[in-house]
């Protein structure tokens, strides 16, 4: 839809679901505030009000996309969704105090909106009319939008402030997601709690539009809560994630070398890894094993190395002493099968297999 700031914003089709059920709702609601007008402009009031309002949301997100962009988090884009907007930062901020200033831009600036509209609905825009009611609902829309988000638990704002805290404390930011995923979840079972307790009490229906909304929430503080708690689970594991550590021996071979040879060769110096080298011994390519294992046993012997190898990019030459986030950061950057690890005089230390790297996190 544009790039302000430069930052790409995206709108989901599931947006056109939102914006027509709060056109149909808020809708009726004109109907009642005004009886005089119209259906059709109460309503084209009313999709007004749905485009505003996102219009909100994306300028709550992209509060967090500035200040993120200012200590130099790269920012992928923004997308508009069916409850909200979701900003998409590629790296997580390097201290809790960039990770609270973070989280709590959007909010800020949606209480300031709220404090703005509110403002201008009461000295400004004259009451009783359709501005007064558009304005009275964007202030009110924003301040509950500030308000929701500065709730303490993943994956709301204040989730991710509490994180900063917890963080702070321990040192430790995966306790701090641990924390603030556990606040999350409690929350998500209070909101549907309540959420049934007042139906009940009210006498409403649990079919009614408060409880759905609630239970569509807390749905999505759930299920973002437990997303945080995976990805705690994956970090606590970054520091096994060491290049040195989990290389493979590699033995030189030449493009011409059979199949059959270049695996005996491997056994026999107990190594895991094959590298096509020239006859200088530069290195041109690293054998890709599951090339090799797709090879069937009987073809082998007639299968040079070299047509199961890829040419080694620059991008694929990685420093032996990568460890964790980096590690993780440069293999996401140029995604292969191997790479080649290398000292920082250019010696050559190693295979690095994506597997072997796979395996830290899946526990395998």
């Amino acid at each position: 839809m544009g790039r302000p700031f430069g930052i790409p914003v995206y709108v989901s089709w599931t947006w056109f679901i939102v914006a027509a059920f709060i056109t149909w709702s808020f809708g009726r609601v004109m109907l009642r505030m005004m009886p005089g007008v119209s259906e059709p402009l109460a309503y084209a009031v009313a999709f007004v009000f749905a485009v505003l309002l996102y219009v909100s949301v994306l300028l709550h997100e992209l509060a967090h996309c500035v200040v993120a962009r200012m200590y130099g988090l790269p920012v992928r884009r923004i997308t508009l969704y069916l409850l909200g907007g979701v900003s998409e930062i590629e790296k997580e901020p390097q201290t809790p105090g960039r990770e609270f200033m973070v989280a709590f831009a959007g909010p800020l600036l949606s209480l300031g909106l709220a404090g703005g509209g509110y403002l201008v609905y009461e000295f400004v825009i004259p009451q009783g009319g359709v501005p007064g009611a558009l304005a009275w609902q964007l202030w009110v829309a924003n301040l509950i939008v500030g308000v929701f988000n500065l709730l303490p638990g993943l994956p709301l704002d204040g989730g991710r402030m509490l994180r900063a805290g917890v963080w702070k404390a321990t040192r430790n930011p995966v306790s701090g997601t641990v924390a603030a995923a556990w606040v999350g979840r409690a929350l998500a079972v209070a909101i549907v709690a309540a959420a049934f307790a007042m139906s009940l009490l009210s006498g409403q229906s649990l079919l009614d539009t408060y409880v759905i909304w609630s239970v569509l929430l807390a749905s999505f503080i759930w299920f973002g809560a437990t997303q945080s708690l995976r990805v705690a689970r994956v970090r606590a594991r970054l520091p096994q994630a060491n290049a040195r550590a989990l290389a493979r021996r590699a033995i030189p071979v030449t493009a011409e070398t059979p199949l059959s040879e270049a695996l005996r060769r491997t056994a026999e110096a107990a190594a895991g890894a094959m590298v096509i080298v020239d006859h200088d011994g530069k290195p041109l390519a690293i054998v890709n094993e599951a090339a090799v294992q797709a090879t069937p046993e009987h073809r082998r012997p007639w299968v040079n190395v070299g047509s199961l190898s890829r040419t080694i990019e620059p991008s694929m030459v990685l420093p032996a002493d990568l460890s964790g986030e980096s590690l993780i950061d440069a293999m996401r950057d140029a995604p292969a099968g191997e790479y080649l690890l290398v000292e920082r005089g250019g010696e050559v230390y190693g295979v690095l297999a994506t597997a072997d790297v796979n395996k830290v996190f899946t526990g395998v």
